[in-house]
């Protein structure tokens, strides 16, 4: 019973934190009119890299008295940097992409055509010689079927928001590959940390060079800024830390993924912006990819936890 009770609250947590990432669509879109994208990212990566210092402050205060580490802290430490600042570069590109992205397409289609990260990394998997089942290739089928409903336009032609997009989709799908990497060797929350602080730094280079950031620019996004960099770097990164302890993996990614179907209530609720028929034909197909994506994981998880047992 309290295992069950620690389930569901954590898969709550899951849902709080794919929400914030949902809406976080609507804030990045709000934002364009009063910044650049470059400007946008650094400013929101290097929040959530402040706050995410009391969050390891206060870890590290829990894990001092546990002294058994420490032998491993030259091994451990060297993992931190490389991975943080591999994931900060690769955060840097698919985020500047997606916020680029953004300007020319709605926000609904941004989140979906984000989510399909979740089918594009069995994909990647294939170069890293991991194998792919039939369901793995059937959402594949899927996801390339509700793409075309949603972003291919009159013509045979694809709208520029949704090929920017769809390029930072490859990119986080690589961020993804290189996280399942690096996770393991590091602390997360470091790890997260060095990760925005690089991906902030990086993104001010072209901001400082090709945009003219402004206070008052800065001032008026003030509110879609501060929820970029609290609550979807920061707090949403927590939560997903949190949530993610004792859940199984894949049900976790598979409630995290739903970030893309809030991202379209987000778009209609807050800016007003609807989808056609065949835009939301287009989205319930990839939606439905991405379950299908995460059976044969979901199976499989099983098949391990019954041997291990």
């Amino acid at each position: 019973m309290e295992k069950t009770s620690l389930k569901l609250k954590n898969s709550l947590l899951l849902l709080l934190t794919a929400t914030i990432w949902g809406v976080a669509f609507v804030a990045q879109s709000v934002s364009m009119d009063y910044v650049g994208s470059f400007t946008f990212n650094a400013v929101r990566n290097l929040i959530g890299a402040v706050v995410l210092l009391p969050v390891i402050w206060f870890l590290n205060r829990g894990s001092k008295a546990d002294s058994t580490k420490s032998t491993r802290s030259g091994t451990d430490r060297k993992a931190l940097i490389t991975g943080g600042i591999a994931c900060g570069i690769l955060l840097c590109l698919a985020s500047n992409f997606q916020q680029l992205g953004i300007k020319y397409t709605t926000v609904g289609k941004a989140g979906f055509i984000t989510a399909c990260y979740i089918v594009i990394v069995p994909v990647i998997g294939l170069f890293l010689k991991k194998k792919c089942s039939s369901f793995i290739w059937a959402a594949v089928v899927l996801a390339l079927a509700g793409l075309y409903l949603l972003c291919i336009q009159d013509g045979f032609s694809i709208g520029k928001g949704d090929l920017l997009v769809l390029i930072c989709s490859v990119l986080f799908s690589l961020h993804i590959l290189v996280i399942d990497h690096f996770s393991p060797l590091a602390d997360g929350v470091k790890m997260s940390c060095i990760q925005f602080f690089v991906c902030g730094v990086l993104s001010g280079i072209p901001a400082l060079l090709f945009e003219s950031p402004s206070l008052s620019g800065l001032l008026d996004a003030w509110i879609p800024i501060l929820y970029a960099g609290v609550m979807s770097c920061g707090v949403a990164y927590t939560l997903q830390i949190v949530g993610q302890k004792g859940m199984n993996p894949t049900v976790a990614s598979l409630i995290l993924s739903l970030e893309s179907c809030i991202s379209v209530l987000a778009g209609w609720l807050l800016l007003g912006q609807r989808l056609s028929v065949r835009e939301g034909a287009g989205c319930a197909i990839m939606f439905c990819a991405i379950v299908l994506a995460q059976l044969p994981e979901k199976r499989r998880s099983v098949r391990i936890a019954q041997n291990e047992g």
